[in-house]
C-alpha cells in the first residue's frame, strides 16, 4: 500500500486491503485461541485480554499517526498506509521461534515428549506433569469424538450452550452498536463546541480512555471474573445508550445537553472496553475443548465480523430514519445480552476446561463431555464412522 503512490495505482491498496483483512480475520482467531491453550489457568483470563489490548494500542497508534498535523496529508498517507507491514514484519521474525500449543501436540498429534518440552519451555521450569496430566484428562474424554467439525458442532447435543453462548456474546458484542458510537462521536463533539479542526484530538483522547481501561481489564478479570465483567460491561453500555439518547434528542433545547453527550461516549467505551470487546473470544477458548475448539473459533469469528459488517452497513440508514433515537436499537440489543449472560453464562474463572465443560454438560442434559458419543447420536450412521 505504501507503494501505491509511486506506482500511481489504486489496485495495489484494494488487493493490499484484501490481503490484510485476510489476516486481521485469521489472527483474530488464532491468536487468542494459541495464547488460550498455552496460557496457566490463573492467567488465562489476563493473557486472554491481551490480544485485545494490543488491537486498541493500534487504534490508538492509529489515530495519532492519522493526526492531519502527522500523517494524514497529501505526502504522508502512503508512510501512513506502509506503516501497517512494521508488525507483520516484527511477527515473521518472531514466530518461527515461538512453541507450538501443548494442547494441540498431545491432544491432536499424540505427542506427549513434545507436549511436555513445549510446556517447559513455556514455563521455564522443569516439572510440568500437573498440567500434562490435566491435558491427558482432556485427552481422555474427547477420544471418542474425534475432530468435531462446523457442521458437527450444530448438531451436537453436548456442545448446544456452549454454541449459543458464543454466538450471542459474539453477535452483542458487534450490534452493541461499538462501531457505531465511533462512527457518531465526530458529530456529538461538534454539537458540544468543539472545533472540526480539534475533533482529532478528541478521538485520540477517547482512543487513550479505550487503552487504559483495557490495560485495567488484564489485572482485574481474575479478580472479578468473566461473567461479572460482562455484566457490568453491557450494562454500562445499555444505561449509555439511553442516556445518550435522551441527550441527542434534547440537545437543542438544553445548553448542556452536549457535553453530557460527550460524556455518554466516553462511558459507552469504558464499559465496552470493560467486558465485551476482550471476553467472548476469551470465552470461546475456555467453553470448548480441543477436538471443537478450531471449529467454534470459525463460527464466532464469522459471527463477528458479519455483525461487524451488518452495523457498518445499515447504520447509516438507521441514523436517516431515527435520528437521535438511533441508539435505543443498541440499548435493547445491550440489555437481551445482559439478560442471556445472567441467565446462562457461568463463571469460568480459575476452572480447567474440563470443569468448564462438566458445567456445560449438566445444563446440556448429557451425563458427561463425550459420553459414549451421547453428543453424536442424531448424527446419520455415515457421519459417525467417517
Amino acid at each position: 500500500m505504501g507503494s501505491s503512490a509511486v506506482a500511481k495505482s489504486f489496485e495495489m491498496i484494494i488487493l493490499s486491503r484484501l490481503l490484510v483483512g485476510i489476516c486481521a480475520g485469521l489472527s483474530s482467531n488464532v491468536v487468542p485461541m494459541y495464547l488460550g491453550e498455552l496460557a496457566p489457568k490463573n492467567l488465562r483470563g489476563a493473557l486472554g485480554v491481551v490480544p485485545q489490548l494490543f488491537i486498541t494500542i493500534g487504534i490508538l497508534v492509529a489515530q495519532i499517526f492519522g493526526l492531519r498535523s502527522l500523517l494524514a496529508t497529501e505526502g504522508g498517507w502512503p508512510i501512513l498506509l506502509g506503516v501497517t507491514g512494521i508488525p507483520a514484519a516484527v511477527q515473521l521474525l518472531l514466530l518461527p521461534f515461538f512453541p507450538e500449543s501443548p494442547r494441540y501436540l498431545l491432544v491432536q498429534k499424540k505427542d506427549p515428549t513434545a507436549a511436555k518440552n513445549a510446556l517447559r519451555t513455556l514455563r521455564g521450569w522443569a516439572d510440568v506433569d500437573s498440567e500434562i496430566e490435566e491435558i491427558q484428562q482432556e485427552d481422555e474424554a474427547e477420544r471418542t469424538a474425534g475432530f468435531i467439525s462446523v457442521v458437527k458442532l450444530f448438531r451436537m447435543r453436548g456442545l448446544r450452550w456452549q454454541l449459543i453462548s458464543v454466538i450471542v456474546l459474539m453477535a452483542g458484542q458487534q450490534l452493541s452498536g461499538v462501531n457505531a458510537i465511533y462512527y457518531y462521536a465526530d458529530q456529538i463533539y461538534q454539537s458540544a463546541g468543539v472545533n472540526t479542526n480539534d475533533v482529532q484530538y478528541v478521538t485520540v483522547g477517547t482512543g487513550t480512555v479505550n487503552v487504559v481501561i483495557t490495560f485495567l481489564a488484564v489485572f482485574v478479570i481474575e479478580l472479578l471474573g468473566r461473567r461479572v465483567l460482562l455484566l457490568l460491561g453491557f450494562s454500562i453500555c445499555c444505561i449509555a445508550c439511553c442516556v445518550l439518547t435522551a441527550a441527542l434528542a434534547l440537545q437543542d433545547k438544553i445548553s448542556w445537553m452536549p457535553y453530557l453527550s460527550i460524556t455518554c461516549v466516553i462511558t459507552y467505551v469504558i464499559g465496552h472496553a470493560l467486558g465485551p470487546s476482550p471476553i467472548p473470544a476469551l470465552l470461546i477458548t475456555e467453553v470448548f475443548l480441543q477436538s471443537s475448539r478450531s471449529s467454534a473459533f470459525m463460527v464466532g469469528g464469522s459471527v463477528h465480523w458479519l455483525s461487524n459488517f451488518t452495523v457498518g452497513l445499515i447504520f447509516p440508514f438507521i441514523q436517516v430514519g431515527l435520528g437521535a433515537y438511533s441508539f435505543i436499537i443498541f440499548a435493547i440489543i445491550c440489555l437481551l445480552t445482559t439478560i442471556y449472560t445472567f441467565m446462562v453464562v457461568p463463571e469460568t474463572k480459575a476452572k480447567t476446561f474440563m470443569e468448564i465443560n462438566q458445567i456445560f454438560a449438566k445444563m446440556n442434559k448429557v451425563s458427561e463431555v463425550h459420553p459414549d458419543k451421547e453428543e453424536l447420536k442424531d448424527l446419520p450412521p455415515a457421519t459417525l464412522g467417517q
